[in-house]
């Protein structure tokens, strides 16, 4: 299976960009062991337009421009469901089991998400109701991969 983050907003050079790279590598590396064979990220600049509407329109569109075809979407956002990190390693296994070919999980810019990509998600998922900004949804997204596939390793990372 092949994950992607798609996400409004670039990572610059920093403690930010520094961690979510750690993160990402380690995820790559024991991934392909579990039956990821790649994790890619798409980022873009967040839209200028005056609106709120129209900005997450513009992001939405970039968005789903970036999809695979056939591909589950995660879209990341404080109104979705918050997964225990069992529950989601338990959510990447399903779908490796199942063939699922790409996964993608999306992180929208300042505004959210477009209505259009949060009502086509295959699942809405939440870091808490908590507002996070997307340089650290970034980070804590990684790590969770990362977790989720010591997980289903079976290597000793997580701990209960």
């Amino acid at each position: 299976m092949r994950l992607q983050v798609i996400a409004a907003g670039r990572l610059k050079p920093g403690p930010e960009k520094l961690l979510a790279e750690d993160y990402l590598t380690r995820a790559q590396g024991l991934g392909r062991k579990c039956g990821i064979s790649k994790i890619a990220v798409t980022e873009f600049n967040e839209s200028q337009a005056s609106s709120a509407t129209a900005r997450m329109g513009e992001e939405g569109h970039v968005i789903a421009g970036a999809l695979p075809a056939k591909c589950f979407t995660v879209v990341m956002d404080e109104r979705g469901k918050a997964l225990a990190s069992e529950a989601f390693a338990k959510l990447l296994r399903r779908h490796l089991d199942g063939g699922t070919a790409d996964m993608a999980f999306l992180i929208g810019g300042p505004d959210g998400h477009s209505p259009d990509l949060r009502e086509n998600a295959g699942l809405m998922m939440s870091f808490g109701p908590m507002t996070w900004p997307h340089r650290l949804v970034r980070v804590m997204l990684f790590e969770q991969l990362y977790r989720a596939v010591t997980i289903i390793a079976g290597h000793p990372y997580h701990r209960v």
